[in-house]
């Protein structure tokens, strides 16, 4: 009974992380960028909600009505604003312009909230459903299935709707996507918001599993990295599986070995897979030498 109810914890994490580690890697997919500033996205929507629960009175998993247009509109302004220009810029340019990003929102999130450590607690949060013996807290089973909810919808955009595929065009091959008039630097616009509201819902959610100080994005981003490296960079698949690796290690490990070993499995479970497969899970092994006339 321990054993299937450490699963069902290990699912509904992974079910956060999932929805928070689909935006990076949908903004690999198309842009072939590594965005380092996106955990301090998902940690400014923490604080937005625990600022909507404390002084609003927001239920804060709905605060994700609230987290997600705000970071969108935060995303396509930084797209605009600092991305834009660097667009076909090397990835090592594209990578220190982001973390230059984050340490700058890491500063801002410090100046308004301050560096102490905050956290949310709903009413709820102290409670649990008992099902056949099954103890899962409401906080850990409510965040798991709005954040599958909200990727859910992601999937649906990506999948079944014209920017769906324009942004999946523009990954396959973004010159042949610009011979069939499609504009790849506005896609690219729309898929750096989008993935930037991803981490603002996501961030939403953890701000309720866990506390957070400004400084948390360097374990996000830390975290969700290994997350689409395993499953593989680009893949959309892959990011859902990585988490749901990630998080079932890290239950698995906190309940059967120790909770100070949860946060190191996992990654070693990351250096196992690429020793292996060094393109992930779900990745495709691409050729870096080939020479164009």
């Amino acid at each position: 009974m321990l054993f299937l109810q450490t699963i069902i914890l290990g699912l509904l994490l992974g079910g956060v992380y999932a929805l928070a580690a689909a935006g990076l890697t949908l903004i690999f997919g198309v842009m072939r960028i590594i965005n380092i500033a996106h955990g301090v996205f998902l940690v400014l929507a923490s604080f937005l909600t625990f600022t909507a629960w404390s002084v609003l009175g927001i239920d804060p998993l709905l605060a994700v009505l609230l987290t997600v247009p705000i970071t969108f509109g935060l995303g396509w302004l930084t797209y605009r604003i600092t991305m834009k220009p660097l667009r076909e810029a090397p990835i090592a340019s594209t990578v220190l312009l982001t973390f230059g990003i984050a340490l700058t929102l890491e500063a801002v999130i410090g100046f308004v909230w301050g560096n102490e450590s905050t956290s949310i607690r709903p009413p709820y949060a102290g409670q649990a459903f008992t099902v056949f013996g099954l103890f899962i807290p409401k906080v850990q089973l409510y965040g798991g299935l709005m954040a599958l909810a909200v990727l859910a919808l992601l999937g649906a955009l990506v999948t079944r709707t014209w920017l769906g595929r324009a942004i999946r065009a523009a990954a396959t091959n973004a010159p042949s996507a610009e011979l069939v008039g499609i504009s790849v630097a506005s896609v690219s616009g729309l898929v750096f918001a989008i993935g930037t509201a991803t981490a603002g819902a996501a961030g939403a959610i953890a701000g309720v599993l866990y506390p957070f100080v400004p400084g948390s994005h360097y374990q996000w981003i830390a975290r969700l990295l290994a997350i689409v490296v395993l499953g593989g960079m680009g893949s959309m698949r892959g990011a859902v599986l990585g988490a749901v690796i990630f998080g079932l290690a890290e239950t698995l490990t906190a309940t059967y070995i120790a909770p100070d070993w949860a946060t190191a499995v996992p990654y070693l479970i990351v250096f196992g897979v690429l020793l292996a497969r060094p393109q992930g899970l779900l990745g495709t092994r691409t050729r870096e030498d080939t020479v164009t006339a």
